[in-house]
């Protein structure tokens, strides 16, 4: 069996699971502010506070925060991967991608509960 060193145990099939569930995700979190922005006659700051302090938004918004997260992270993963050969510098883009997304989860956390 012939492992490659720069996956990590990923698993191609893996990968396409969570590309697709994080797009199916994104589509319907756009659908629904889709449909919000063009059913809210009065698209005010009430409106938006409304909709994103009720608890199931909030679980919604953060499931698709997570979901661009983890989509962003198999893509910028693949193209490392495909155009970046030295070792060092593909590692150490990662871990400075990897850093950038926990700093984006935590400040899409801290961002969404505060509402």
């Amino acid at each position: 069996m012939v492992t490659n060193a720069a996956s990590f145990g990923r698993s191609g099939v893996h990968d396409y699971i969570l590309i697709r569930a994080s797009g199916i995700i994104l589509a319907c979190y756009t659908l629904f502010l889709l449909g919000f922005v063009l059913t809210s006659s009065p698209l005010t700051y009430d409106a938006w506070q409304g909709l994103f302090s009720a608890l199931p938004m909030k679980v919604f918004t953060l499931l698709a925060l997570v979901a661009v997260l983890v989509h962003a992270w198999i893509g910028v993963w693949q193209v490392l991967t495909d155009y970046i050969k030295p070792l060092m510098l593909r590692g150490f883009l990662q871990f400075v991608f990897v850093v950038l997304v926990l700093v984006y989860l935590l400040a899409g956390i801290s961002i969404v509960w505060e509402v």
